[in-house]
């Protein structure tokens, strides 16, 4: 009886194995059929899609900052970044590897020992300022004030999973050269749609949430900033201050022409295992 018993178990394992092996087979040909094979993305002037890659970020936005940063350049290598969870899987781990700093502000309480204890070396040499708050409309400017946030830091970050439009809308005295922020892409790119802004909102795995990037974008050119792409899988939209756009990137800056749909499924395969934060990176 334990033979058998552990005989199935092997026979599980290995179905789950092949079964692996065959969805990492069946993405592969997607990406190579609908990103790498498609003559859309190819345009890199106009599309910044095949720079992808991801070190801590949660799909490719690791690769498409440095793109971005290699056309316009930095100055203070400051970001600030709202909504970071555990800070394992976000915008800006990465660029510690760089000698940046910054402010991250995260609401969760539970998600604070675990910053502490991964980026404890960021926050003793002063890279790096952590905030456990809500941010909102309300407070966000002071947030900012608060934490002696540049006037103009290099990268501004959102993902918050709701309110991102609300705060973008009121962060008037912080001026961004690049900013990152989240968009709902169940909703066409032609369509207008925000959230209520409600405070005790929550992600639930439902599409209620954030803002279409139609109006991400129309709030942009309100801002005076230019979209300039959106990631592969469909989650974030990247922003470029409009007078520091030139000819370094390719319009038109529209929803229309940059919007990616929904394709959450590649987020694991595509962009590979991400490590933890680990004490090799603080060398630099």
């Amino acid at each position: 009886m334990f033979n058998r018993i552990k005989n199935l178990l092997v026979g599980i394992r290995n179905m789950r194995k092949h079964a692996k092996l065959v969805r990492d087979l069946m993405l592969d040909t997607y990406l190579q059929n609908h990103l790498f094979g498609n003559p859309k993305y190819a345009d890199v002037s106009r599309y910044l899609n095949t720079f992808e890659f991801s070190v801590f970020s949660q799909n490719g936005e690791d690769g498409t900052l440095e793109e971005i940063f290699n056309r316009i350049g930095v100055t203070n290598k400051f970001f600030v970044e709202i909504g970071v969870q555990d800070g394992n899987e976000c915008n800006s781990s990465f660029l510690f590897v760089k000698g940046w700093e910054g402010l991250w502000i995260e609401a969760d309480p539970k998600m604070l020992p675990n910053i502490k204890k991964h980026f404890s070396a960021m926050i003793d040499q002063g890279r790096l300022t952590v905030v456990s708050e809500f941010a909102s409309p309300d407070n966000i400017e002071t947030l900012l004030a608060h934490s002696s946030v540049p006037t103009e830091p290099d990268l501004l970050s959102i993902d918050i999973d709701g309110n991102d439009y609300w705060v973008w809308q009121r962060i008037e005295k912080s001026k961004p050269r690049v900013l990152v922020i989240e968009y709902n892409s169940a909703i066409p790119p032609t369509h207008e749609w925000i959230m209520d802004f409600n405070p005790s909102h929550r992600f639930d795995l439902t599409t209620h949430f954030g803002a279409s990037l139609k109006s991400l974008q129309q709030l942009g050119d309100r801002k005076g900033y230019s979209l300039v792409g959106c990631d592969f899988t469909g989650t974030n939209a990247f922003f470029v201050r409009s007078d520091l756009v030139g000819d370094r990137f390719v319009g038109p800056f529209t929803s229309e022409n940059y919007y990616e749909p929904s394709r959450y499924f590649l987020a694991s395969r595509h962009f590979g295992h991400k490590p933890k934060f680990g004490p090799y990176v603080t060398d630099n």
